[in-house]
């Protein structure tokens, strides 16, 4: 695998960060924006994400908040009061013996209010590194992490700036192949990329901004413009 060059990550990255202006923000950059970074709605919203399609998640941010807008509010909301309030999203099920479960042990052990260290989100039932890292991220400011989902994961290994099998082999990876600087950003810029032109089918390499740095790794075909 070739070098990579920091002016490449240094030019892809500057220009997303213009092209993303013209692009609608992820659910929970806007969840983020709308509650002030408020991390307990940034941690929840997030665990509703995953595999979710972003107006599911938020449709179900929104009706789940409007009950309850407190980790001691939503402890003492049934496994199936949250189902009915959080679906259709995906593994709705799941997740909200998660969300039930995470608002216990952040009222038992926390005091009501969201961690804000890697080790102890990831003490919560449902969290993983990907959403401990965005909620340290956008919550918490952090300059030292890389949240890293599907579309991160997938474009960075479409750019050739890591080879790996899982997103979390990416975010190690990222952290070596990249500067610092931009590591709080990733997945703003990525997740918005993905999700508009370097989608999963058919990504539309034509209307791609970054096209001149992508040697297209893995994409057999295009989608059109």
């Amino acid at each position: 695998m070739r070098k990579l060059s920091p002016r490449t990550v240094h030019a892809v990255m500057r220009a997303l960060a213009r092209a993303i202006d013209h692009h609608e923000l992820p659910a929970v950059e806007k969840i983020a924006n709308e509650s002030q970074d408020d991390p307990f709605e940034v941690l929840i919203s997030t665990m509703l994400s995953a595999q979710t399609r972003d107006a599911v998640t938020a449709a179900a941010s929104a009706r789940l908040f409007a009950v309850a807008r407190t980790p001691a509010a939503m402890a003492r909301l049934t496994p199936r009061r949250i189902e009915k309030l959080i679906y259709p999203v995906s593994f709705y099920r799941h997740k909200a013996t998660h969300v039930k479960e995470t608002c216990r042990l952040l009222v038992q052990r926390f005091n009501g209010r969201v961690p804000s260290t890697m080790e102890e989100l990831l003490m919560l039932p449902g969290v993983g590194r990907k959403t401990a890292n965005l909620v340290l991220i956008l919550s918490f400011k952090s300059l030292k992490n890389i949240c890293v989902d599907t579309h991160v994961h997938r474009i960075s290994n479409r750019l050739g700036w890591v080879r790996t099998r899982t997103p979390e082999e990416t975010e190690h990876a990222l952290y070596e192949s990249t500067r610092e600087q931009w590591w709080p950003y990733i997945n703003l810029y990525l997740v918005t990329w993905g999700q508009n032109v370097c989608r999963p089918i058919y990504p539309r390499c034509d209307a791609c901004i970054i096209r001149e740095h992508c040697p297209r790794i893995g994409v057999t075909q295009i989608g059109k413009r």
